[in-house]
Parts: structure tokens; sequence; C-alpha cells
């Protein structure tokens, strides 16, 4: 049977008390998803087949992928700028426009999940820059920060929500996680609403890298990307008349009549900022380096990119290094979820 989802989640309502546990109720019920009442572990070093149980834990199997299963595969260009050279040597920021594939999506691993839906937030913007010899992957979300510190956390919340489906007895694991987890609470209720587009949300790159230029200087950086049209996010009456794919066909119509753009830039850390704890973002008054633009100038056309794509954000590469442990799990685990794709 379909159901009706909530319509935005902005933590603004008076609501706001009860409705992580509203979302994510909601969540576990979307259709096409089973329901494990498998008890949630309290603390245990997860490996990262451990990590996608989870996830499927969460939003069931569905044999693509396990997280941001919904989204659109593009391609464009990426042209660096003269200050990303200065903060890192890596070959991408020589100066040569590269191709680009770029990947926006809707969270959680149902592959049908409404656009409409608050559930499908974050949104996801994945990009493959190719340079000679060599694949530069990044992947950002549009919330700063993350709902935990580390991996380990991360898999328990995930089988919280899979253990909590309707009938479980309250509190229910995720009710009890959130309560105890006061930053993922905060990332589960003050999502924005569901954007214009794909092309006018900001993303961000929750994860650390650290970049050394040709002179063996070295920062450490966190990216962020800006839509060139703005941020335009819908009221809930615009959501009301959006179709479940919205943002799958606006962003085929949009692409088709101009180029999507975004700059991309890097956040440099100061002193006590934390470098390997995602879910704190850095204060706004840090800063922002340019490393380029994103054109984004036509849907793919070749067919089961999508599904043969696979992006690895924490290999190493001369003058990027990623340096939050979470993304060397990542590089481990996302490998697992696309065996069962293809």
């Amino acid at each position: 049977m379909k159901r009706t989802l909530h319509p935005s989640v902005n933590g603004r309502s008076g609501a706001c008390r009860s409705i992580a546990t509203t979302v994510l109720a909601l969540l576990i019920a979307l259709p096409g998803r089973a329901q494990n009442t498998t008890p949630p572990p309290t603390s245990a070093k997860q490996t990262p087949q451990d990590l996608v149980d989870a996830l499927h834990a969460a939003f069931g199997e569905q044999h693509g992928r396990a997280n941001h299963a919904k989204g659109i595969l593009l391609e464009g260009t990426f042209t660096a700028s003269t200050e990303a050279r200065m903060l890192s040597r890596a070959s991408i920021f020589a100066g040569t426009t590269l191709p680009v594939i770029v990947r926006f999506s809707d969270s959680t691993g149902i592959p049908d999940i409404p656009d409409t839906a608050s559930e499908a937030n974050p949104r996801g913007f994945a990009m493959k820059i190719r340079a000679t010899g060599v694949d530069v992957d990044v992947v950002t979300i549009s919330f700063n920060g993350f709902p935990v510190a580390t991996s380990d956390e991360f898999a328990v919340f995930l089988r919280a929500i899979g253990a909590s489906g309707p009938g479980v007895a309250h509190p229910t694991p995720i009710e009890e996680f959130l309560d105890r987890h006061p930053i993922a609470k905060r990332f589960v209720t003050r999502q924005k609403p569901p954007p214009e587009s794909y092309a006018t949300a900001a993303y961000f790159g929750v994860n650390t890298f650290k970049f050394t230029n040709a002179s063996g200087r070295s920062a450490y950086v966190r990216y962020r990307l800006a839509p060139r049209a703005g941020e335009h996010y819908l009221t809930p009456a615009e959501v009301q008349a959006k179709g479940p794919n919205y943002l799958l066909e606006e962003l085929s119509s949009r692409v088709a009549r101009t180029a999507v753009v975004f700059d991309w830039y890097a956040q440099i850390s100061a002193e006590g900022d934390k470098i390997d704890d995602p879910s704190i973002a850095w204060p706004e008054s840090r800063k922002l380096v340019p490393l380029g633009t994103i054109t984004v100038t036509r849907v793919t056309d070749t067919p089961d990119l999508d599904r043969q794509t696979l992006f690895l954000p924490g290999t190493t590469h001369p003058g990027i290094e990623p340096a939050d442990p979470m993304l060397i799990l990542r590089n481990d685990a996302y490998p697992i979820s696309f065996k069962t794709r293809q």
C-alpha cells in the first residue's frame, strides 16, 4: 500500500520534540523495505561488511547502492583555480580542464523513494574527476555534518532504525539512540526542506583531507560545493504540488537548456577543529579557498553507466590524503555494495 510521507523536516515546527521519532517511523515504513527486528549491538568494532549489512538492515537490500540508491548521472568538466595549486600538488589542479562525472541523489538505499519525502534528505552530490591515469572522487551531502563521529557508531544508528518498525515497544531502539546522541537527533530533525532543484542546494564534504602542495606545506580541509544558481528550497505547499520524481525531471530539463555550475571550495581548518569527527562542523569563520568550477552539461547517454560507476572518496593521491578514518572504511565498504548491483 502506498504511504504518505511527511512533507518536510526542518526542525522549525512546534512538534520538534517528537519529530525525530516520527521521521524515523516513517522511514521504517517506506515501501519496498523489510523490517529487521534484530536488536542493534551497543558497541563493537565494525568491518566494511558490517557497515553494508547495517545499511541493508535500515533500508532493505535492493541489489543497488546501499545508500543514495536513487540518483541521476551527468557529465561535464572541471576547471581548477590558481589558488588550488597553492594548496595541493594533485594533478587535477594542474590547470587543464578535465572531464567529470557527477551524480546527484536522494538519501536511503530505497531506489524509488519519492523526491518529496523528508527521508530523502540529505541529498548527495558525488563527482569523479578524470585526470590522465587517475580518477579523483569526491562525495558530499546537503548537510554540514554527520549524525555520528565514527563508522562504528553509524552502524549502530542504522541497525537501530532497522529494529524500530511498527509494533516495537517504546522507547524503540532508534528513540533510545537519539536520546543518547543529541548530534544525531539534530541531524534527523534539522534537515533543510526539499530543494527546488539538485542544482539549487549546497553540498558539504563532512570528512577531512590533508592537502600538501609542491613545497611540502600541508593543510587540513573539508569540501564545499556552492551552486551558481543560488540556494532555493520549497515551501510545504510547493512540496505537496511536486511529483515523486520532480528532482530528476527538473534537472534533466534544466541541463538541456543551460549548464549547471558549482564552485568547489576547500574549508581550511584552524587550531581546535576536529579532524577525525565528521559530526562536528567547523566554524563558518574558517577560510574558504576556491578549488575550481564544476560545469555540468548533459545527462549521460551511456547505458548502465550509473550502475557501473563506483566512487571511492578515501583514495590517496599525491597532494590529497584522507585524514578521517571513516574515509578508509568507506573506501572498503563501497566495493562490497558495488558487487551487489553487478
